[in-house]
């Protein structure tokens, strides 16, 4: 008997017939002798259509009813998928994140998870029950209900299949599973059948919006292995595990962009030792999350300082700078929100030379401008303008030839 803990997005239960189709599923894995935890997420859009709700009524937000309100999509979710499993003759139960023993910190709308507790959820399983949790919920050390982010119901799957002790834990979606490439930008992207946590980790940082990239950070840490699939067709999807030290890896896994970028410029700084602490000191007191970072070199005592920020940090970043600006000596800020990231990952390019230069002499050839270059062991990331962001995704697809399988390295 194995024990599987089954996460389903929104998409995967938006109505009531998808909700019936996720019962049948459920109720089949049950009856081929398998114990199951289900990790739901709110249905469809539900989770936005309470944020407009609440934009409409109030503009404060206070983020404790925030959490309250935005956690009840999850709540309604898991309570109608239990009456659907029990029409199929399973028995089911339903339990919020706090029941489910989910002990967060005290940040709301973005909670991290401190501890996991699943003592009634080890009793449900044990009575021989489906145990269904609502998703990116959890009670806070000061007893009130977090909401754990966009996102969150995959680290919830994660993290219980970690408390559990689970055979297995299937993040279930509306793809078949991770691909070479975004499949609405690549026609011949391809599905991959095995990748590595590093990888996946990689490219959810570099744009890839599934799963959610702190799920794949849980996952790694503590070592629960991933099974990325379809909720619509079932199919066998992407298996995401450590990989074995004599495995044979790709150069280049996948080409991955992300849109969400905008690049603040800070000009004619002085080129003093502190500068760049004190620069982005600030702008992590203001909560800004900086990305990639460029300093150009030193000409007469001044220097110019570049970085990438969200979108949604971009009003904050540049109001910061140009706080800093006399400070830093500065003779101005700009931002330019036109840009995007294309990435190339793949755990082989560690031991194989040659792949920078391919990125690069890529670009070059069908002139496409990097303004900015960021690496690791495992990625090499470029900044171009977004309206040749397409094109460098299809055109790096194309040059290692993710089409026709990964290049592999023994």
């Amino acid at each position: 008997m194995a024990l599987l803990v089954q996460k389903f997005g929104g998409t995967s239960v938006g109505d009531a017939e998808r909700m019936r189709t996720v019962a049948d599923n459920v109720a089949r894995t049950v009856r081929r002798g398998n114990q199951v935890v289900v990790v739901i997420s709110a249905m469809g859009k539900e989770t936005d259509e309470l944020l407009r709700m609440a934009r409409e009524v109030s503009s404060t937000h206070p983020g404790r009813e925030m959490d309250m309100l935005v956690t009840a999509g999850e709540r309604k979710a898991m309570a109608l998928l239990c009456m659907a499993i029990a029409d199929r003759g399973v028995e089911a139960e339903s339990f919020t994140g706090s029941q489910a023993g989910f002990i967060t910190d005290t940040v709301h709308t973005n909670a991290k998870i401190v501890d996991v507790r699943p003592d009634r959820i080890r009793a449900a399983l044990d009575a021989g029950k489906v145990a269904v949790v609502g998703g990116a919920q959890g009670v806070s050390t000061d007893q009130n209900v977090t909401f754990l982010g966009r996102g969150g119901s995959d680290t919830t799957a994660v993290a219980l299949a970690h408390a559990l002790g689970a055979d297995l834990c299937e993040l279930y979606t509306d793809v078949s599973g991770v691909f070479t490439s975004d499949p609405r930008l690549v026609d011949d992207a391809r599905k991959i059948d095995r990748i590595s946590f590093d990888e996946l980790l990689e490219m959810t940082a570099a744009g890839c919006p599934k799963p959610a990239m702190r799920s794949v950070e849980y996952a790694r840490t503590h070592g629960v292995d991933l099974h990325v699939r379809s909720a619509f067709t079932w199919e066998h999807g992407t298996m995401v595990s450590k990989e074995a030290d004599d495995m044979e890896q790709a150069i280049i896994s996948a080409v991955v962009h992300d849109t969400d970028e905008a690049k603040v410029t800070i000009t004619g700084v002085d080129d003093r030792p502190g500068i760049a602490g004190q620069l982005f000191r600030a702008l992590a007191d203001a909560l800004v999350n900086v990305d990639m970072i460029v300093q150009n070199t030193s000409a007469e005592g001044r220097t110019d300082i570049s970085f990438t920020v969200p979108h949604g940090d971009a009003a904050t970043a540049q109001a910061t700078c140009e706080a800093l600006q006399r400070t830093l000596g500065a003779t101005g800020v700009t931002t330019d929100d036109a840009i995007g990231r294309v990435s190339v990952v793949g755990a082989g390019m560690k031991t194989h030379p040659g792949v920078a230069a391919t990125v690069f002499e890529t670009l070059a050839a069908n002139g496409i401008n990097i303004e900015m270059i960021s690496t690791s062991a495992i990625r090499i990331s470029c900044v171009v303008a977004e309206a040749e962001l397409e094109r460098a995704v299809q055109l790096l697809h194309t040059a290692f030839a993710l089409h026709d399988g990964p290049a592999l390295v023994d």
